[in-house]
């Protein structure tokens, strides 16, 4: 890349050194001034016939002006020299962590995000520019990481159900009396899993984008709503289900929120006890935040897993699950997409005696 015509240490240079010699210039006028102001104009018996017996005697302006000017132009040509020198040199040193930023910028847009500034040897504007820089591409990094192992995986799921198809239709070219009802079954089931798939991953990449039409929302109605969706699901696994609290408004997508709440309420019951276990939602406005909080009874979940559940296609193995209703593993990451994108929090903790408590903290309104 070609540097500029001027570059920065070339301005400060010319800046610097300007500066000297203009203050050089003003301080040589006011000595100058000085200078006409009390020596005489050409004869000292002049102030004589003034001042009686007062007789300056030295040089007069003629005289200073001669022996002056040379002195003045040697001066200025000296501060031009010493501000063009040291200004270089002090411009250089000055600039001399932008370098290593611009390097740092460099090595990042040809790929290179694991390089660090880590300009610990200053304190001061530049260490904060640093600083920011370095925690940028800390950022940048980790999304690259989590989009590379997240288009990895997603390439593994979808290509898990078209695999499945191919088989059942090698299968049926081969033996052509099979019975047909059978494989459009497996088809459809194998099919229907493969587009509930696909609308996950659209919902979790719309959810990312954060771009949102919001509206006033009550996270009660859509507790209440995703608890009704899902109870026939809770009353089959002979699971308890309950919707407690108030009224709890926030501004979002209905839309999001809804599909937020219905996939926390169906993971309750999903990764809960085989039977008799327990799934409570509550909700309530507290301090200028609307919060929501899913509770469910089950099994102990050990604190290594926590972090993993929100990843894409985590499906908590150690949770109990059936096969029923198990999701395609983005349940929690769409959660957590849809709360970022609503600028809240998502909090996980395991229950003392077992299961999982969901809270989800959002801006209150009104």
């Amino acid at each position: 890349m070609d540097r500029p015509a001027r570059s920065a240490r070339l301005k400060l240079t010319l800046s610097y050194a300007g500066f000297l010699v203009v203050a050089g210039t003003l301080l040589l006028a006011v000595i100058w001034v000085f200078v006409l102001r009390w020596l005489p104009t050409s004869d000292p018996r002049s102030l004589q016939e003034t001042f009686g017996a007062v007789i300056i005697v030295g040089p007069n302006r003629a005289d200073l002006l001669r022996g002056f000017a040379p002195a003045a132009a040697t001066a200025l040509a000296f501060l031009l020299t010493f501000g063009l020198l040291g200004g270089w040199l002090l411009a250089g040193r000055m600039l001399a962590p932008l370098t290593r930023i611009t390097d740092a910028a460099r090595m990042a847009g040809n790929g290179s995000l694991s390089h660090r500034i880590r300009m610990k040897d200053r304190q001061d504007e530049f260490r904060e520019l640093s600083d920011a820089f370095d925690s940028m591409l800390e950022q940048l990094e980790s999304h690259v990481a989590e989009q590379q192992r997240f288009a990895a995986n997603a390439s593994h799921e979808l290509r898990t159900p078209l695999a499945i198809s191919r088989t059942l239709l090698d299968v049926a070219r081969e033996d052509p009396t099979r019975n047909p009802g059978e494989l459009v079954e497996r088809l459809h089931a194998v099919n229907t899993r493969a587009i509930d798939l696909t609308e996950a991953l659209l919902l979790l990449s719309r959810g990312d984008r954060a771009n949102l039409t919001r509206e006033s929302v009550d996270l009660s109605l859509v507790a209440e709503e995703a608890a009704e969706t899902l109870l026939p699901l809770a009353e089959r696994r002979r699971i308890t289900l309950d919707v407690t609290g108030g009224a709890a408004r926030t501004s979002g997508s209905a839309e999001l929120l809804l599909r937020m709440a219905t996939n926390l309420v169906q993971n309750a019951i999903v990764h809960n006890l085989a039977a008799g276990g327990t799934v409570t939602v509550h909700t309530e406005a507290h301090g200028g935040t609307s919060v929501l909080r899913v509770e469910n009874s089950g099994r102990r979940l050990p604190p290594e897993l926590l972090p993993t559940l929100t990843e894409p296609f985590r499906r908590g193995t150690e949770r109990v699950r059936t096969d029923e209703h198990a999701g395609v593993g983005l349940g929690l990451a769409i959660v957590h997409s849809i709360v970022r994108a609503h600028d809240g929090t998502l909090d996980l903790a395991p229950r003392p005696a077992g299961g999982l408590l969901v809270t989800v903290r959002l801006p209150g309104t009104p």
